[in-house]
């Protein structure tokens, strides 16, 4: 059984996992950086029919962008294990599972939101999302 919260438990924890987000998406920018970095590199080189290349250079960008990957991969990790669900890293999209009727839907929220206020079931996903409503004033488990 996966982890599922209560909308308090998830407003709750909405400021921790938004800043292991945010660190997320900034080591993946970084990790992109780099890449495109190493790309450029890689292009003159050919370009140039083997310039001479400064291998200390090459191996420490190559260094920092694995690093950056790595430590992007251990955020969403870590946010995973928490159980929150990374839906997508790039727009900040978060799902909270939650039990309604039984059945598990997803709390929904998009970094810049202010708090969480929207919810969709697993099939409709971002695109199917609607306000919460009276059904989610709990804010205590029902066990």
């Amino acid at each position: 059984m996966n982890k599922t919260f209560t909308l308090g438990e998830a407003q709750t924890l909405l400021p921790v996992v938004e800043a292991l987000l945010r660190k997320a998406q900034e080591a993946q920018v970084r990790a992109e950086e780099l890449e495109y970095e190493m790309q450029q590199l890689s292009h003159r080189i050919f370009l140039s029919g083997g310039m001479h290349v400064d291998v200390s250079v090459a191996a420490r960008r190559r260094a920092e962008h694995d690093k950056a990957v790595q430590s992007s991969r251990d955020t969403l990790a870590e946010i995973d294990s928490i159980g929150v669900q990374v839906k997508d890293l790039e727009q900040g999209l978060l799902d909270f599972p939650y039990v309604m009727d039984g059945k598990t839907v997803l709390l929904c929220w998009k970094l810049g939101e202010p708090a969480i206020t929207h919810w969709h079931t697993e099939e409709e996903g971002f695109a199917g999302r609607k306000p919460l409503d009276s059904r989610f004033g709990r804010t205590e488990r029902l066990n």
